[in-house]
């Protein structure tokens, strides 16, 4: 009996190293030493302090400030460990809301988020990615067209021209990968502080 269970012990003890210790620790080194920053979770840093992750979004909620997609990401609850509340681009807790299209909270919250945002910019119409939340909830980018929704507020908030400011954007909106893969995109973060180098805040 020995005889038999001894190679299936010795094959299971090996696959658990080389699939659960070796590989891992391989790809993880190898992955620090062609790609360090994006092994380090592509950080972006200004004066020697982190700012954020290219990858993760963040809330920017100021008038001068590009903001965001919605985010539907929760954390424990501190009163009490078995309920949640809301904490937005919780990179922890990543996930959507689960809120089917008849929910009457997901239905309430997108009518005020609209609502606010017509107050903004009657004229314009709204972009969807600025009333829905992503699959992850932590989604970095917004589309060109959200952008250009937020920059009559954003020039006015910094005293700066909107031609000015769409170029800003023009500048950093990121096409499709290789001309076919996903949409144009631009990075909140990214927008926010190249318009803070710009006017000097």
């Amino acid at each position: 009996m020995w005889n038999h269970l001894r190679p299936t012990l010795v094959f299971t003890v090996a696959l658990t190293l080389i699939t659960g210790l070796v590989y891992p620790l391989a790809v993880t080194g190898l992955a620090g030493a062609i790609f360090p920053a994006k092994a380090a979770g592509s950080l972006v840093a200004r004066n020697g302090a982190v700012v954020g992750s290219s990858l993760i979004g963040q809330s920017f909620t100021g008038e001068r400030y590009f903001h965001g997609r919605p985010s539907a990401t929760t954390a424990p609850d501190p009163s009490d460990a078995s309920k949640t509340v809301p904490a937005p681009y919780n990179a922890a807790n990543s996930g959507g809301s689960n809120l089917g299209p008849t929910n009457p909270a997901l239905i309430d919250r997108v009518k005020d988020d609209v609502a606010k945002l017509k107050a903004e910019t009657p004229a314009a119409g709204i972009p969807a990615d600025l009333v829905t939340t992503s699959a992850s909830g932590l989604d970095p980018d917004i589309s060109p067209e959200a952008a250009l929704f937020q920059v009559p507020r954003v020039a006015k908030a910094r005293a700066i021209s909107e031609d000015q400011l769409r170029t800003v954007v023009a500048a950093h909106t990121e096409g499709r990968l290789l001309g076919i893969l996903g949409e144009p995109r631009v990075n909140v973060l990214a927008l926010n502080l190249a318009l803070n180098a710009q006017t000097g805040k």
